[in-house]
């Protein structure tokens, strides 16, 4: 259930003495900061940033509800074009992501513990995914429409990426909408082209049934790196 808490109050000043202020993140996920919007007492404004006041246009939405839901957050198209452009720069370096891959690109095939699975490349009828919908794996369309579960045989293929809120079960993948998009790799498991040939899945929503937002911590900092550069602009 997602709630919210508070954080040990924080000057706002350097000199001891200046007033204090306390901010609320969810229960569910205390890398997002809850700000009351300075136009709508009844709207929060959720956050990666604890700036206050907090930049309305890098934020990940606003909601009407406390906790948030799929119904009462309305997403923020500047920072989903952020997050996306935070992935195809740096998910083909999380740590997790590469190892899985290495690990489980083989000819039997297997799930990825980050929530993607590797596809070989050829057109081949894989199991079916997690939403209960297989596919053709490696269409050509990259690997963010495939919904099998083969291995990559040797041959490469693509991995998803996906949202750490609901994990898929062994030798399926996530569900469309947990889905960030999907990376190349060749037949070894390494990491094709300079950013895997990072391909955004267009299906992804910030928060479900399952919770909001779940990144692994290597790529929430960079995400957050690029939110303070951006915020230092204005």
């Amino acid at each position: 259930m997602i709630s919210t808490r508070l954080l040990r109050p924080r000057t706002t000043g350097k000199l001891l003495g200046q007033a204090v202020r306390c901010a609320s993140t969810l229960d569910s996920n205390p890398n997002i900061y809850v700000f009351p919007s300075p136009t709508s007492p009844s709207v929060h404004i959720l956050t990666l940033l604890p700036t206050s006041p907090p930049n309305s246009s890098l934020a990940i939405g606003t909601t009407s509800k406390l906790p948030p839901t799929p119904d009462s957050l309305r997403e923020n198209p500047k920072f989903l074009s952020i997050l996306d452009s935070v992935l195809s720069a740096h998910a083909h370096k999380d740590p997790g992501l590469v190892a899985q891959a290495a690990v489980f690109a083989s000819t039997s095939g297997s799930a990825l513990g980050s929530g993607g699975v590797f596809f070989p490349t050829q057109n081949k009828r894989g199991l079916k995914g997690k939403g209960g919908a297989g596919s053709m794996a490696g269409d050509g369309a990259g690997g963010a429409s495939s919904q099998g579960g083969a291995g990559g045989g040797g041959r490469g293929g693509w991995v998803h990426l996906s949202d750490s809120r609901a994990p898929p079960d062994y030798g399926r993948i996530a569900w469309p909408e947990d889905i960030f998009g999907s990376l190349e790799v060749d037949g070894q498991g390494a990491i094709v082209g300079e950013n895997g040939n990072w391909q955004r899945s267009g299906s992804y929503r910030v928060i479900t049934r399952d919770g909001i937002l779940g990144l692994s911590d290597f790529l929430r900092e960079k995400l957050v790196q690029r939110l303070r550069e951006e915020e230092s602009k204005d």
